[in-house]
């Protein structure tokens, strides 16, 4: 054994290892798998129900980052969608009788409320409570 290793705590040259360890697993993992694992981690953060987890006719709260926003009128009425992905699964945040929400952006996070249900087998808030969060 080496003068250097002789020195160092088990311990330190574990979380050496560990460090190459979570490297090499974030070089090998496709850009799509590592923004799921950073919602996950930031959806606990802020103390979420993971989407995949909620059930219909439920209130729940969510989180993550909106992937798309698009204005689709609904029974002759305007009605902003925006799709919430959170790393595990999609749900569709839906305002009724508006256009265009400011910071309600592609690209943007988000915390949102409400009771969840299911619309052509996708899972749907309708006029949630919200707060944006950082930056998009």
């Amino acid at each position: 054994m080496d003068e250097v290793s002789a020195r160092t705590p088990t311990a330190a040259r574990d979380r050496g290892k560990g460090g190459l360890k979570r490297f090499l697993r974030r070089m090998a993992s496709s850009n799509a798998e590592l923004e799921a694992e950073e919602l996950r981690k930031e959806r606990g953060d802020e103390g979420a129900t993971p989407i995949t987890d909620c059930g219909s006719r439920k209130r729940h709260c969510v989180a993550g980052t909106l992937r798309t926003v698009t204005l689709r009128p609904r029974g002759g009425a305007p009605a902003l969608e925006a799709e919430l992905y959170d790393g595990t699964d999609v749900i569709t945040l839906v305002w009724l009788g508006r256009r265009k929400i400011a910071g309600i952006d592609p690209g943007r996070r988000l915390r949102a409320e409400g009771l969840v249900s299911l619309q052509d087998g996708r899972k749907t808030m309708f006029n949630p409570r919200y707060e944006l969060r950082g930056g998009s």
